[in-house]
Order: structure tokens, then sequence, then C-alpha cells
């Protein structure tokens, strides 16, 4: 993956994080998980928090990298530049995470009530994992 050509199509930017802004990142991912449990919620909605909080943490590692993702498509931009900034060893995750952002469009923008009980907790446990 060229970082130069994300940069010059205006894909990525450059990033400088403190300290402060990934504990912060990290917060929300624990809020998210916790809240992804709240016993009641549908499964879509359980889904939908647990997929904030997989965006989140793997915003964390192209922050950390120098790098944040810029205009449209965003989130698939995330998950496709992480196994470049973290290791080859994370394909498979992202490849799942990205899954799981297209499984949300469609419960978002186009029909509800898909996403079953199952699926939002893999989803849940692929992010504690992570």
């Amino acid at each position: 993956m060229n970082f130069e050509r994300l940069l010059t199509q205006g894909r990525l930017r450059s990033h400088s994080t403190i300290k402060e802004e990934i504990q912060e990142m990290l917060r929300i991912t624990i809020r998210d998980l916790e809240d992804a449990v709240v016993p009641g919620l549908s499964s879509d909605r359980r889904f939908f928090i647990a997929y904030e909080a997989a965006l989140t943490l793997a915003t964390i590692p192209l922050y950390c990298s120098g790098y944040e993702t810029h205009g449209r498509g965003h989130h698939w931009m995330t998950f496709l530049v992480l196994p470049e900034v973290m290791d080859s060893d994370i394909r498979e995750l992202a490849d799942y995470f990205e899954l799981c952002r297209t499984k949300r469009n469609v419960g978002t923008y186009d029909r509800g009530g898909q996403i079953s009980q199952s699926e939002a907790e893999e989803l849940i446990t692929e992010v504690k994992q992570f």
C-alpha cells in the first residue's frame, strides 16, 4: 500500500497524536463495549455499538503511525490500512471488521433487523480480543 499516494488522493492525512487522545479513544472503546452488552438491547443495536468500538480501536494504530483517514469511505479506509500500520497477521481481523462495516451499513441505511444475536456476540468478542 502506498501511503504517499493515499495522502496525495486525500484519503489519508498526516496526524500527530498525544497520549491523552489515545487514552480517550480507549475509554470510548471500553464504554462502547460495556454499552453493547446492556440487557434488552436489540441485536442490531448491540452490533452497531460494538462496531463503533472496533472502528475506534482500529483508529488508534493509524494515529500512532502518524496518519488519519479523511473524507468519504473513512471507515473502509481504516480497516484497509490496519494491516499496513500493524502487521499482516491482523489482516484476517481487518477483513472481518470490513465485513461488519458492510453489515452495519445495510442495517443502518437499507433494512434493519438482519443481525442475529450470535453475530452481535461474535463482534463483541472479536473487539475485546483485539
